[in-house]
């Protein structure tokens, strides 16, 4: 696979075209949004995420993902992987670079939730919600970084929120609070442990709720109405990962403040419902 060539510190490129991302989670929501989006560059996309059979409750498979990647004008590759498993994620890894010669993007976007208090959290949850979110996290940056450590612009890109110690935002659902966190940490940490080997580990998190099959489970239709579409933090992903991996690490990104950064002033294009106030998502004071 030929990469892009590198560029001195502080470039930004603008496009994807010929990079290759290995995204968890990317069947549905935002994981496919950010897909799409990269397709649109020319990016081959990596769909690893477990859903290879229609669910009754949510939508997409990684089939069905990887047609609307082609469709958006990149390359996918659909890959069954449960990001809990090391086996499955060597597997992934090695099937990628048979691929597409590499690995230069990872997004750890798979992610379960679960707002409940600690005596209606069944430790089956519990185990589920830090399998996937911290160890997932984790296992997954470690099974890709061989691969990330070659490339010319390297990214990890973290679905995960600001790290906010304020107890308003552990009350009502400790264990999950504690698993999103952890996801934050691996961010903290790995952006200081390979700051100086070029590879740039960030977070992104959105000011409002999104519109996915999770806000869909927990809220209705309601919350759904006063939500703001995946293409948001698509659009947010897009600025993060083309620019310099050297100039841009360990920042912990909010997708609003990030694209106004950038010039963007009517955010109405992305509300489900126009002319509605979208909700405030959590952790964001």
């Amino acid at each position: 696979m030929s990469r892009s060539s590198g560029r001195k510190k502080g470039f930004s490129v603008n496009t994807l075209k010929g990079k290759t991302l290995f995204i968890t989670g990317a069947s549905r929501g935002i994981g496919l949004a950010i897909a799409k989006r990269a397709a649109q560059d020319g990016a081959n996309v990596v769909i690893a995420a477990k859903t290879a059979e229609p669910h009754p409750k949510l939508p997409g498979t990684i089939y069905s993902a990887a047609e609307e990647i082609e469709k958006a004008g990149g390359k996918a590759l659909p890959l069954m992987v449960d990001i809990r498993f090391e086996d499955q994620l060597q597997a992934a890894v090695k099937q990628t670079v048979e691929r597409f010669g590499g690995i230069d993007i990872l997004v750890n976007n798979a992610s379960a939730i679960s707002l409940t208090g600690t005596l209606e959290t069944p430790m089956k949850k519990f185990d589920l919600m830090f399998g996937v979110n911290v160890r997932g996290t984790y296992a997954t940056t470690q099974a890709c970084l061989p691969e990330l450590l070659k490339a010319k612009n390297p990214h990890v890109l973290t679905l995960s929120p600001p790290l906010n110690m304020k107890p308003k935002w552990f009350e009502n659902h400790v264990a999950y609070t504690m698993a999103k966190y952890g996801m934050s940490m691996c961010v903290l940490g790995m952006a200081e442990e390979f700051r100086d080997r070029g590879v740039a580990f960030n977070a992104l998190w959105p000011r409002t709720v999104i519109a996915t099959a999770a806000i869909n489970m927990i809220g209705g239709q309601d919350m759904m109405e006063a939500s703001r579409t995946p293409e948001i933090m698509a659009d947010a992903a897009h600025v993060i990962l083309t620019r310099d991996s050297r100039s841009s690490t360990g920042n912990f990104f909010i997708d609003e403040d990030l694209l106004r950064e950038t010039g963007v002033k009517d955010f109405s294009k992305y509300l489900v419902k126009p002319g509605t106030e979208p909700m405030q998502d959590f952790f964001l004071d």
